[in-house]
């Protein structure tokens, strides 16, 4: 025995990581606890991902899945990335909480499509997962009935609308690119007079993040997504490796994470991230891998991001002093 350690070589994908939308949701947090100071209550987790979320609840955020967990009065609320059903902020004005929109931009473009085309009187298809905040949020932006979800090429054959010449379609943001043309397509196949988004509907993050993966995964022995389970986007960038044949594609926490045995001894490693997932934590994975390898690092650049959001005209504005609340 030598104690050696074996040779690996990480292909690090960029972009990965946080995109504009998790920035701006994240600052704009720490923007009111500075503003109105702690508490601060977010409705749901701010962006998938408990190590972003477990910071924020240090510096002073409470976070409640409803509105009706939070006191009365004027306490500020901020509504995650995801978006939320227009019922939400309806709801907290009933109560007079002060309520700060996170949502990202481009899921707001989502729900603003949507409402055009139902004024224009088409039925409405969205395309994305059940039970997944951004569609609950998306399909809570119109009357119930109005939306039809569609979440698989089967949805799409089987579905039978009012009126086939009327019809629009939209998509959650952090879908499989491939998954989503595959449905669109049968969609269109079938309703000739579909109408669609401006701009495609799947965000710039989430196209960018799963092509960079399609540049690294047919080089790696193994790819690790570091993201959380709950994160669809991080979910659809371990779908991306194995369909680009890295079998050996998993999803992780953080560093701690790793499971070795599964891992087993890759000479090429793939690493990215999913929006939600700060650097420090690809660092810890990198950290711990350095223990059991002897480590070279290559980045492999896709594209170059430089989209930037700006935080809501409230929290832009220079505050007056908050008077403490009761709790």
């Amino acid at each position: 025995m030598t104690g050696e350690k074996p040779p690996l070589k990480i292909l690090l994908a960029q972009p990965r990581g946080f995109c504009a939308g998790v920035v701006r949701a994240i600052e704009i947090v720490e923007k009111a606890l500075e503003t109105y100071g702690a508490p601060v209550y977010v409705r749901h987790e701010i962006v998938h991902n408990k190590y972003v979320v477990e910071e924020l609840k240090r510096k002073g955020a409470v976070f409640v899945e409803q509105i009706d967990e939070i006191p009365d009065g004027p306490q500020p609320v901020i509504f995650s990335a995801h978006g939320v059903p227009k019922a939400v902020p309806e709801a907290a004005e009933r109560r007079n909480l002060i309520h700060i929109d996170a949502t990202c931009p481009l899921v707001t473009k989502v729900h603003m499509e949507a409402a055009r085309h139902h004024q224009l009187g088409y039925e409405i298809i969205l395309i994305g997962h059940e039970g997944h905040p951004e569609v609950i949020g998306t399909m809570g932006q119109l009357p119930e009935g109005s939306v039809h979800l569609i979440q698989s090429v089967e949805d799409a054959e089987a579905f039978m609308p009012r009126d086939e010449q009327k019809i629009a379609y939209t998509t959650q943001t952090t879908l499989s690119v491939d998954d989503t043309k595959t449905i669109v397509a049968v969609l269109q196949r079938r309703f000739p007079k579909l109408a669609g988004p401006r701009k495609e509907d799947i965000c710039y993050a989430t196209t960018n993040r799963q092509e960079a993966v399609k540049q690294i995964a047919p080089s790696c022995d193994a790819l690790i997504v570091v993201g959380a389970p709950n994160s669809s986007n991080s979910q659809r960038l371990v779908e991306t490796a194995k369909r680009c044949g890295c079998s050996r594609a998993m999803l992780i926490g953080r560093g701690e994470d790793i499971d070795l045995g599964r891992l087993g001894n890759p000479r090429t490693l793939g690493i990215t991230a999913g929006a939600s997932a700060p650097e420090v934590l690809i660092d810890e994975v990198i950290d711990t891998l350095r223990r059991r390898f002897d480590v070279t690092i290559e980045t492999t650049v896709t594209r170059d991001e430089k989209v930037a959001f700006k935080l809501p005209r409230e929290l832009r504005r220079v505050p007056e002093p908050q008077t403490r609340r009761s709790a």
